[in-house]
């Protein structure tokens, strides 16, 4: 399968990425920032804010795959309060167009939904996102050049599970361009976004360590992962090859929720790839390489 690849790199995608960890809470418990995080923002807001934000969790969630498609005809170099401002004025009928060409199904209900979130993330940004701003922008954009250096070394599905640890495309999927996304708030899960033609996918970037002395984040995620035998035995049945969610409940006999936990972990730790079949369908099989990290970054941290 042929696919173009653009590495894409904005303020304002990470701005929406982290207000919706906190509007929705989505992943909240295997994501690096955690619940305290989500607590210490609680603490920032009055509450008048925080019934809006909470309101805000109700609307559809799909509306953010309308506004990752705006940011992604962002004009060049738009800024957060560039964005914000022509999201609430442009007119409905240029939204709709340009988003009708992302998702067929849209329509002006959802258009004047989306303007609805114009003032949340203007106080996102007031609060919270503008503190951080430029210490993450520099880690993303430096990330996304070395990504856009690898493209001229590696094929398109090489690069994309380098980057994605462990994403793969299979052939009959749909898709001629994939647009890759570092995000900080997200690591260390990948999320992705299926529009027509094209695939969104946003990857987990790592913060600097602080503390040598501390174990590495990618060390604790591989050893959590792998605490538990169920997560072992996993491991061994996708070995040979891909398996689907269907397959792991009926041979491991476990439910589908609890695998769902499993492979989630494992999936986080670098530990398995999880083929994208088709739009609704995913498959999972085992990343070597994540298996020979965990070697590397336990004799580099216990200086074997």
């Amino acid at each position: 399968m042929y696919y173009d690849v653009k590495i894409d790199v904005s303020p304002v995608y990470e701005l929406l990425s982290s207000f919706i960890i906190y509007t929705t809470r989505k992943w909240v418990n295997n994501l690096d920032v955690g619940s305290e995080w989500i607590q210490s923002i609680e603490a920032r807001l009055d509450e008048k804010e925080r019934q809006s934000f909470a309101a805000a969790a109700e609307l559809p969630f799909s509306d953010y795959d309308l506004l990752y498609a705006l940011i992604l005809e962002r004009k060049p170099d738009a800024e957060i309060d560039q964005f914000l401002t022509e999201l609430a004025e442009t007119d409905g009928d240029s939204l709709l167009h340009i988003l009708k060409s992302y998702i067929r199904t849209v329509n002006s209900e959802d258009i004047s939904r989306l303007r609805s979130y114009v003032p949340l993330l203007r106080i996102w940004n007031d609060l919270y996102f503008r503190h951080i701003e430029n210490q993450y922008v520099s880690l993303l954009e430096e990330d996304a050049a070395e990504k856009q250096a690898l493209m001229q070394k590696m094929d398109p599905d090489a690069l994309l599970e380098y980057a994605s640890g462990g994403l793969v495309l299979e052939p009959q999927l749909p898709i001629e361009k994939v647009v890759l996304l570092p995000s900080i708030h997200f690591r260390p899960i990948n999320t992705y976004c299926f529009y027509e033609n094209t695939l969104l996918i946003q990857y987990p970037l790592d913060l600097p360590e602080q503390d040598e002395n501390e174990p590495p984040i990618c060390l604790l995620r591989l050893t959590r992962a792998l605490v538990k035998p169920e997560r072992l035995r996993l491991l061994r049945y996708v070995a040979d090859e891909p398996k689907s969610l269907q397959d792991l409940a009926q041979n491991l006999h476990e439910s589908e929720e609890q695998l769902m936990h499993h492979l989630m972990r494992l999936r986080v730790a670098g530990l398995l790839r999880i083929h994208l079949v088709d739009r609704d369908t995913e498959k999972f099989s085992i990343r070597p390489d994540g298996a020979s990290e965990l070697q590397m970054f336990l004799e580099s941290y216990i200086r074997l």
